[in-house]
């Protein structure tokens, strides 16, 4: 059971919910997470060396918010901690984990391709959104990056 924070108080009181909210509250219902789940679990590290690994749905939660937003690894963990609608969709509660790295991502995102189960994945959500009358519109983004350069003398 997870306890409210100040920050969902203060949320729920808002007037209407934002589109990225709607979008991802139909997603949340549309995918197969537990049957997803089982399918990569026998390819997934048992955790008995190093960290322990972070939750198969959460890392499918995290890869399908890359793919919709068109961010890259590092740009989809900081948008998570910046959106309160990406937060809940991941089902992060801060005060008891953190955003599983862009290493994590794209170490998860090697194991689906390697062994073919992004494919299938990812076909079987555009299936079901077809079945339930809808499709993904995507626009491109860039994510905006400052990098430091050497000073000229003049």
């Amino acid at each position: 059971m997870n306890q409210q924070t100040f920050a969902d108080v203060e949320y729920s009181h808002r007037k209407r919910k934002t589109k990225r909210e709607e979008f991802l509250g139909i997603m949340d219902e549309l995918v197969l997470w537990e049957h997803w789940v089982d399918v990569i679990r026998p390819h997934y590290a048992a955790g008995r060396r190093g960290r322990p690994p972070r939750g198969i749905e959460t890392m499918l939660r995290m890869l399908l918010l890359k793919r919709w937003f068109s961010l890259s690894e590092a740009g989809l963990e900081d948008a998570i901690y910046d959106s309160y609608a990406m937060r809940g969709f991941m089902h992060i509660d801060f005060l008891n984990e953190q955003v599983p790295s862009a290493a994590t991502l794209r170490r998860f995102h090697r194991l689906l391709k390697k062994h073919g189960i992004e494919e299938q994945f990812l076909a079987d959500i555009d299936h079901r959104l077809k079945e339930a009358g809808y499709s993904i519109r995507t626009k491109e983004l860039t994510d905006a990056a400052l990098v430091k350069t050497r000073s000229r003398k003049a």
